[in-house]
């Protein structure tokens, strides 16, 4: 009897049903312990991100070594340009991650799936639009933007072509936020491993074999976010919960499209704001006319880039978390999370960004081999910016949980006055009186220190006024209680 109990066991176990299995990819992010909890839902995050610069590395790589400095130089000069007309849109699907996130936490499965399928369709809507824009003014954007004309028809081409892949990349982020609003940040991992492999694949076959420079990078690049996209879509319609997507029931819902953008939103313009405040410091650096300084700094920015994505995954994090926990009424749970997630990219900060100064030379020497002054810069740019990068952190964590709890245009307008602002008026004033490297790389912590600052009196006095509503009912957005939600203690 007992062999024929743990056979009846195994069977069951290895025929679970879909939903069942699902389970396994899920947090339950308004029960139990939460420090465990936030490092799973956190630790893909950080991995997406940095496979996604890892193979954004692969890209220039390959093409830098296999189609000369000019196709280098054209896929190079157009990632500002394309960062800037995507972040609006990418904001959205931080505003999806929140409604659908909340509606979980507070029980509201029909809001949840209404909120799906119109994330849906906004993500095919805005992949279109921008897909328009892209192929339309590309040449004239390089033009405006001062492109160089050795490289200008190079970057055209490259723009065009993967401007046409915008329907599938809003597609994969906004389906990818979806999938983080229930817990799951693994699924969204190892469909983005299989588009990078996909991407690095075509990369060496349509630029070493066919000889395709940059049009076969832009190629390659949209065919593996086309991988990814209609992997998270397969994943989304075989849902068997809230989460289900039925492409027949695409449609634009007025009250969901206004609470999407309520936060999204704010969201797209802050991250505008911030890569027009980027072009500032990169033309600050500019007018120092030394190839060194530039070169130095440009290698210092990539190794940065590996810090950041690692503080900005507990960002995403106490996003996610503070949305649920609001939705379902666990108010303590909302500061739990803040507290844990700051402690997070606050540890991960300084541990990561203080190794990153002390083997700085090693670290510079992948990008500039041989070439000391270069190097020297490079090091110099990581002792203001790494060493303190800790500051950035915290920032972000708290832009996370303040939009989190429905509130994104008041970390918007702190974000643009206090970071971007105080690198402006850096610029204009300090900068200008002490013209060197050092002074300006130092506006980043002093900029990040202050945004911080504001964040946290801003967070405690929102706080006192949305926890007034918490155990009451699961809020939404627009603060209205739903007809039939379900009440936590």
């Amino acid at each position: 009897m007992q062999k024929l109990g743990l056979t009846q066991r195994a069977a069951q176990l290895f025929h679970r049903q879909p939903a069942e299995r699902k389970k396994g990819y899920n947090i339950d992010m308004v029960h139990g312990p939460l420090a465990g909890k936030i490092l799973l839902f956190a630790l893909p995050l950080m991995l997406s991100s940095l496979l996604q610069l890892l193979f954004n590395a692969a890209d220039v790589v390959v093409v830098g070594r296999c189609a000369g400095k000019e196709a280098l130089a054209a896929v190079g000069s157009t990632g500002s340009l394309i960062n800037l007309l995507v972040n609006l849109f990418v904001g959205f699907s931080v505003g999806t991650n929140v409604v659908v996130a909340r509606d979980l936490g507070a029980g509201r499965e029909d809001e949840v799936g209404r909120s799906v399928h119109t994330a849906v369709a906004i993500s095919l809507i805005s992949g279109v639009l921008l897909a328009v824009l892209g192929v339309t003014l590309a040449r004239q954007l390089l033009i405006w933007t001062s492109s160089a004309p050795d490289v200008i028809d190079l970057a055209a081409i490259y723009l065009r072509i993967y401007f046409c892949g915008m329907p599938v990349n809003m597609l994969y982020n906004f389906g990818a936020a979806i999938l983080r609003a229930q817990g799951d940040t693994r699924r969204p991992l190892y469909f983005l491993a299989i588009a990078g492999v996909t991407n690095v694949a075509l990369n060496l076959l349509f630029v070493i074999v066919f000889q395709m420079s940059v049009a076969g990078v832009a190629l390659a690049t949209i065919i593996s976010q086309a991988v990814s996209a209609l992997l998270v879509l397969g994943c989304l319609m075989r849902d068997e919960g809230p989460l289900h997507l039925d492409l027949r029931k695409l449609r634009l819902e007025k009250r969901v499209v206004r609470r999407i953008l309520q936060v999204g939103l704010p969201a797209g313009f802050q991250g505008i704001v911030f890569s027009l405040s980027n072009v500032v410091i990169q033309s600050s650096i500019n007018s120092f006319g030394s190839t060194a300084i530039i070169a130095g700094a440009s290698a210092s920015s990539n190794i940065e880039g590996f810090v950041y994505v690692s503080m900005n995954a507990f960002y995403q994090t106490d996003l996610t978390f503070t949305s649920q926990n609001y939705g379902a009424g666990e108010c303590r749970r909302v500061d739990r999370s803040l507290l844990l997630c700051q402690t997070y990219a606050i540890a991960s900060g300084l541990i990561l960004g203080n190794l990153t100064v002390l083997f700085g030379h090693q670290l510079a020497s992948i990008y500039a081999p041989g070439e000391e002054e270069v190097i020297a810069q490079a090091i110099l740019r990581l002792k203001y910016v790494c060493r303190l990068y800790c500051l950035c952190g915290v920032m972000d964590v708290m832009v996370g949980a303040l939009r989190g709890l429905g509130h994104s245009v008041i970390p918007m307008i702190v974000s643009m006055v206090g970071a971007c602002g105080t690198r402006l008026i850096w610029v204009a004033t300090v900068f200008r009186v002490y013209h060197s490297p050092a002074v300006l790389y130092l506006s980043y912590p002093v900029s990040w220190a202050i945004t911080a600052l504001v964040h946290i009196v801003f967070f405690l006095y929102i706080r006192k006024r949305a926890y007034a509503k918490c155990g009451v009912h699961g809020m939404r957005l627009d603060d209205k209680p739903p007809e039939k939600a379900a009440v936590r203690r």
